[in-house]
């Protein structure tokens, strides 16, 4: 794991709420482990770059590329697969992109970037119920990270993403991954099922109070995935589902907003349902939380908070301090939907920049009285400092 250096300049960028981090932190003796998540999505110098105001249209293949105007974006995967021979597992894989400044500076130094890039990588071996979770940073260069649309390809080091096939109009038809550190390599090929799905108003999720408080989001929410996974020198084939979420911003948590519950589930019934509470200091659900469910067609339909209902089942203690939930019921009365999420197992804990909880859960539910069963990802920030 990386811990930061004096003088070192950190980029954390977590998903789904336009999201960004920006700063130098370092401790008496110059490391710095993680902070707080509310900490490290304070306001920050915004002055100059785009921001996230009205709906616009989308264009293919362009916004499956970088969008350097805006301070932050990240392309993210999340999946549960199973090996040939019957073992489960779950991954996370993220890159994130990162401004320094609006424009790029001219500097007659070859060190010279005003992009920086961070990667996160973890692998839960269900079955076993061992974690694995790595993070690495980079600034922006040719060799070391970078993003480029004509062809698609986001890189930090050996770990990327890149596009497979001719693009189309409305969606990649593919995406080769990869990503590897000590023992343990992840290398995926992905098929979209759907169409992708515009998420809030046609594309633009409002994430607190004011005109730019928001970003550019859309997800693909069922890739076919296929390949393998090596831990400790050995190697599983897989097959099962994958799910990318796509957020461009320039935007941070509001001044009450302390973190969020984020919920990416996949039903056998063929239907997925994604739902993101910001979480007020209070304990309570800001009004800006939401979800999208999307049909077996590949249609979504927009869910606000008045309309879902999030109660808690069971906690978990962290070894290193914080409590975080540990299983739920989500309610859409509206849908006859009620489902019970919980986690394979609980430690999935990334002890990274900013610690947070993110992992594989499984799923049971019922609509209109017939019941269904899923896999799914969930992501927990800002209970490690409580």
């Amino acid at each position: 794991m990386y811990r930061y250096i004096s003088g070192f300049i950190v980029l954390i960028a977590l998903l789904s709420g336009g999201i960004y981090w920006l700063s130098s932190h370092q401790t008496a003796n110059g490391i710095r482990s993680s902070i707080a998540v509310a900490e490290a999505m304070g306001n920050t110098d915004t002055t100059g770059y785009d921001r996230a105001i009205k709906p616009i249209e989308f264009r293919f293949p362009r916004d499956h590329g970088p969008h350097p105007g805006f301070k932050t974006e990240w392309w993210y995967f999340t999946g549960n697969l199973t090996a040939e021979s019957g073992e489960r597992f779950g991954y996370q894989f993220t890159l994130f992109r990162s401004a320094l400044s609006p424009q790029k500076i001219d500097r007659n130094s070859t060190w010279a970037a005003n992009q920086l890039y961070m990667g996160h990588f973890a692998v839960s071996d269900i079955d076993n119920e061992k974690f694995y979770f790595f993070e690495r940073f980079s600034r922006g260069d040719e060799q070391l990270a970078g993003a480029r649309t004509h062809p698609f390809r986001v890189w930090l080091e050996d770990w990327y993403c890149e596009a497979v096939g001719e693009d189309s109009l409305n969606e990649m038809p593919g995406f080769n991954i990869r990503a590897g550190q000590d023992d343990v390599l992840l290398e995926l090929t992905m098929e979209s099922e759907k169409p992708l799905v515009l998420q809030g108003d046609q594309g633009l999720s409002q994430k607190g109070p004011g005109s730019g408080n928001a970003s550019y989001y859309y997800s693909l929410t069922r890739l076919k995935a296929a390949g393998t996974v090596q831990i400790a020198g050995k190697t599983y084939q897989l097959s099962g589902n994958s799910w990318m979420d796509r957020e461009w911003s320039t935007s941070a948590l509001g001044e009450d907003q302390v973190g969020w519950d984020w919920f990416s589930l996949q039903f056998s019934d063929g239907q997925e349902l994604m739902y993101y509470q910001l979480r007020k200091k209070d304990g309570s659900a800001d009004k800006f939380s939401k979800g999208i469910m999307v049909d077996k067609d590949g249609i979504g339909k927009v869910f606000y908070r008045d309309e879902m209902e999030l109660l808690v089942k069971d906690y978990w203690e962290s070894p290193l301090g914080g409590r975080y939930p540990s299983g739920w019921t989500l309610n859409v009365p509206g849908e006859d939907l009620s489902i019970t999420v919980m986690p394979f197992f609980k430690n999935q804990e990334l002890d990274v920049a900013v610690r947070y909880w993110e992992g594989a859960v499984s799923i049971d539910g019922q609509r209109n009285g017939k019941p269904f069963d899923g896999r799914g990802y969930v992501e927990l920030t800002g209970y490690a400092d409580q």
